[in-house]
């Protein structure tokens, strides 16, 4: 009896205590075309691109300036375009379709190019 209640509770730990598989890689990982500057752009960045001003209803393009890592939106939404729906500080709300989903996101104006 007490040898069954044993065996039971073992097959429970190794059945349903086990660990899920770890993520690989982290929020950075294969940009490496995207987060590359041109060898002529290279260097310090562009005051006149990091103090643009955006005004609400603007048009404008998500494009990652690898320079400056404050600021900058998730890989996967780089190149598209997005409206400016207010400010935050110094960064931009920018709403952008994902799929069929609206989503907002807070950006350096430095990330971004009027349309």
């Amino acid at each position: 009896m007490h040898y069954q209640l044993m065996l039971r509770k073992l097959y429970k730990r190794i059945l349903f205590n086990f660990n899920m598989a770890q993520r690989t890689g982290g929020s950075r990982r294969k940009t490496r075309s995207k987060l590359k500057k041109n060898v002529r752009q290279r260097g310090k960045l562009s005051l006149s691109r990091y103090f643009q001003i955006f005004n609400n209803e603007d048009k404008v393009y998500l494009v990652a300036d690898p320079t400056v890592q404050g600021g900058m939106f998730f890989p996967r939404f780089y190149g598209l375009s997005g409206t400016v729906i207010g400010k935050k500080g110094a960064c931009y709300e920018v709403q952008i379709k994902d799929g069929n989903k609206a989503k907002k996101l807070i950006i350096h104006p430095v990330h971004l190019k009027k349309c």
